[in-house]
């Protein structure tokens, strides 16, 4: 009976011993499935602007502004233009009022910065976004992406939002002081929120 007792005691200490395992490994994986995963949303922000013909052209198109995680991309599409080169900026209001582009004021430039090719040592204006070519059909995209830009993050030296975008008839070449020689305004649009 005692050799009996002590059989039994084993048994089901071994019995308990394997179920505590069990209980662990469940717990674990539970832990596993119920711990959430992290993830970053990241918060994109959009703007499309419509461009209309100034001084008399037909030159037409949008621009779609895309900020996310701090970084702006910019893609304008153009129609109506002549074949070539043409200059395209962002100016300081989003004012396109007047007939020939002039009510959306002078290149943006916060930073009182020389008129010059984007990124240059020598300086550049924070709307100096430089030049894009028109095939024979006269359509023209650009394509432009950077972290000196944002979208109504209300900091006044990267805050795109109320400006305006200009294409002009001709090259920038910038060198001239403070527009780069790019010719009449022919297509101006408002950046608005």
């Amino acid at each position: 009976m005692k050799r009996l007792s002590i059989m039994l005691i084993a048994i089901v200490a071994l019995g308990m011993s394997t179920s505590c395992k069990d209980d662990k490994k469940e717990a674990n994986s539970d832990m596993n499935e119920e711990m959430p995963m992290e993830t970053k949303t990241v918060e994109t922000k959009k703007i499309q602007v419509d461009l209309e013909s100034k001084s008399g052209s037909n030159v037409e198109g949008n621009a779609v502004f895309t900020e996310e995680d701090g970084v702006v991309t910019m893609v304008v599409v153009v129609s109506g233009l002549k074949e070539g080169e043409h200059a395209i900026h962002l100016h300081e209001k989003a004012d396109c009022s007047a007939d020939d582009g002039t009510s959306a004021g002078g290149h943006w430039n916060p930073t009182n910065q020389p008129h010059g090719k984007w990124g240059s040592s020598e300086g550049y204006h924070k709307g100096d976004i430089g030049n894009f070519m028109a095939d024979a059909n006269g359509n023209g995209t650009i394509t432009m992406t950077t972290d000196e830009w944002c979208i109504g993050c209300g900091d006044s030296n990267n805050d795109i939002v109320g400006k305006g975008i200009i294409i002009h008839e001709g090259i920038d070449d910038f060198t001239t002081q403070p527009t780069g020689d790019a010719g009449g305004r022919i297509s101006c649009g408002g950046i608005i929120q």
